[in-house]
């Protein structure tokens, strides 16, 4: 490991506001928090946002000075990137951001049944050859549903045509209800002071001319989840992490009902 990620890790070790567990930690005992957000940490009864996958953290701490009423949790697997956010929020003395170093796969274990509002999914990778990887898959929305109020937001904003088709086709599949739903964010006059925010990577592919979709529909109860039938093409260009697909490849979308 580089001296610079080194050094990121050993600053936000000593940041009140930054947490960190793996799957050993949490085996041995509960997460401190589990619960206990509001009371312990935030001191307040106001409503918990998470973005997963929060890389830079840039929404995380944006979305935190647009709503000082609300508490906002990122969370991401990578810690020197979430190094930026953690230190523009400590040193802006925010008191309503905070962010949590672990897999997305173990979100259950840090938050209780109906602690969390809203959750942000921005610019997650599509995982187009790994269904059950994909954050808007319904292996994430039964996760989701183990610690989201009824009736909870999901917002999704992608560059990826991909993510935002499957996940299109997994709302529809379950009849989740959409409230907004747009192919080009920026082209379709849609006004929302939340979606101004631009991540890295949104700033990078708004730049290279493609367009920002943003999908945000209620996670509701089903008694089974159903995996959508459909056939997507790849994306053929170069995401972040993603690599270059050059040729269409066929999937198993893992159709069975779940």
């Amino acid at each position: 490991m580089g001296k610079n990620k080194l050094k990121k890790f050993a600053e936000m070790a000593t940041y009140d506001h930054v947490f960190q567990a793996n799957y050993d930690d949490l085996k041995e005992e509960p997460f401190a928090l589990k619960g206990k957000w509001n009371k312990d940490f935030f001191k307040n009864d106001n409503p918990v946002v998470l973005e997963l996958g929060c890389g830079k953290g840039e929404y995380t701490v944006g979305l935190g000075e647009l709503y000082p009423d609300k508490n906002f949790i990122g969370i991401d697997i990578k810690g020197a990137r979430m190094h930026r956010g953690a230190t523009d929020s400590k040193n802006k003395g925010m008191t309503n951001v905070a962010f949590i170093r672990t897999r997305i796969e173990l979100i259950t274990k840090f938050f209780e049944a109906d602690e969390v509002d809203e959750i942000w999914l921005t610019f997650s990778d599509p995982q187009m050859k790994r269904v059950n990887k994909r954050l808007s898959s319904t292996r994430f929305m039964k996760l989701y549903l183990r610690i989201m109020k009824p009736g909870g937001i999901i917002h999704l904003k992608t560059d990826s045509n991909f993510l935002h088709t499957y996940t299109e086709a997994m709302v529809k599949e379950n009849n989740l209800p959409v409230l907004v739903n747009e192919n080009d964010l920026y082209g379709s006059g849609y006004d929302d002071e939340i979606l101004s925010i631009q991540t890295h990577y949104e700033s990078k592919w708004i730049a290279h001319g493609l367009n920002i979709k943003y999908l945000k529909y209620k996670l509701e109860p089903r008694e089974e989840w159903i995996e959508p039938e459909i056939d997507i093409d790849y994306d053929s260009y170069h995401s972040g992490g993603r690599g270059v697909v050059k040729e269409r490849e066929p999937r198993n979308q893992n159709n069975a009902k779940k």
